[in-house]
């Protein structure tokens, strides 16, 4: 076993060698431009390009000409609300999304605020799910888009997407969902799921990183947006610029991988998930997980620590990569959005910790990271005369 050991995968993943070794004639043999033409260079290129659409199209169920290539999933986000807010704009001026979205969503979304759109952000139960009639209930005469994240960054709920987006359908709104989290991790089905935008991100898939995709649908309705780089019409004229042809085989190639070892990554990752969940609790009291078990990505788990500062366990735990739910800002640590937005307090927010485990990851690495956790926790609680107040009271 390598230390340090990475439970960091929702933030990125590690390239799989597999995607490598598919992408690395593009950085030198075939180099050519894929909008070159006239030449076999281009070509060659051009068919790299296009076998990747397939492939992501064939991964979430769409037909290729509905794949639009981007630099990722921030960049799909600003694409679909931005594209939709302008296309849209004679038809009503009003979008509802959820308060527990990525900030690639909820700052795309202050943006066009400023602009004159108005936003209802849904609150979430304590399970971090939606409930659906307040779904219903806020599409109103002048609702142009709902976007809701297919499965959180954070806490890995997965929203019931296919209700939501049968409303949406129903109401004739238009349905975005970030589903970056989600895409290879679990079933995604356009059609199925009533989805009319999708953001994909590459590194979120044991793909490269600066290399996405954005799904528009073309029939039924057929979506319309408003392109938001302009240059030499690539993409159909949505995204203008020379593509990232090594990046787009690369996102392909993972995507043809998730297709067929999804079942049972799936499978694998939730046993070892649970495994380290049973471990945490069986070893520690006052530790609460964040957001619903039952609906959840196979590979996360969000913890609570009672007693015990988030920031400080990472330092304790310098020798394992996860994250905290708090966030560094120039001037002050605030709390996870997400976690709050769960019900909890500051201090419970403060203390969350993800832990996403991945492709890579051993029953091993989840039996040293639950011992190396379990033993700084009880050291930091050593020093907490709140919890020596807690745990003298209970006796």
């Amino acid at each position: 076993m390598k230390i340090p050991v990475y439970m960091d995968n929702h933030a990125t993943t590690p390239l799989d060698p597999r995607v490598f070794d598919a992408m690395r004639p593009y950085f030198a043999e075939i180099f050519g431009n894929a909008a070159s033409r006239s030449h076999s260079f281009g070509w060659r290129a051009a068919d790299g390009v296009e076998k990747a659409r397939k492939q992501v199209a064939e991964l979430i169920g769409a037909s290729p000409k509905e794949v639009i290539f981007t630099s990722g999933a921030t960049e799909s986000n600003n694409l679909a609300l931005k594209g939709v807010a302008e296309a849209y704009a004679s038809r009503g001026d009003h979008i509802v999304t959820a308060a527990t979205e990525h900030k690639a969503i909820l700052d795309t979304l202050k943006h066009l605020e400023k602009g004159g759109i108005r936003v209802t952000y849904l609150a979430v139960e304590k399970s971090g799910l939606i409930d659906l009639e307040k779904f219903r209930g806020a599409l109103t005469d002048s609702t142009i888009l709902a976007s809701v994240m297919y499965a959180n960054n954070e806490i890995g709920v997965i929203q019931n997407i296919r209700e939501m987006g049968k409303i949406a359908k129903e109401r004739g709104v238009l349905f975005h969902t970030d589903a970056a989290q989600a895409i290879g991790k679990i079933p995604v089905d356009v059609a199925a799921d009533n989805i009319d935008l999708l953001s994909i991100s590459g590194h979120k898939m044991y793909g490269p990183k600066g290399i996405g995709a954005l799904y528009v649908r073309s029939r039924d309705p057929r979506v319309e947006i408003a392109a938001q780089m302009d240059g030499g019409g690539h993409e159909r004229g949505l995204r203008s610029g020379t593509l990232n042809v090594a990046g787009i085989v690369g996102l392909g190639a993972a995507s043809a991988i998730a297709k067929t070892e999804m079942p049972g990554e799936a499978k694998r990752m939730a046993a070892m998930r649970d495994r380290l969940k049973d471990r945490l609790l069986a070893g520690l009291d006052h530790i609460a997980i964040n957001g619903a078990m039952d609906a959840r990505l196979p590979n996360n788990l969000n913890v609570s620590f009672g007693f015990v500062e988030g920031d400080a366990l990472l330092m304790g735990i310098n020798d394992v990569a996860v994250s905290s739910g708090s966030a560094c800002t120039s001037a002050t640590i605030e709390p996870s959005h997400v976690i709050k937005a769960l019900g909890a307090g500051d201090e419970l927010a403060h203390s969350s910790i993800r832990f996403g485990l991945g492709r890579f990851n051993t029953d091993e690495e989840v039996d040293y990271v639950a011992s190396r956790v379990i033993e700084v926790v009880e050291k930091l609680r050593e020093l907490s005369p709140l919890y020596d107040l807690e745990k003298n009271s209970g006796a």
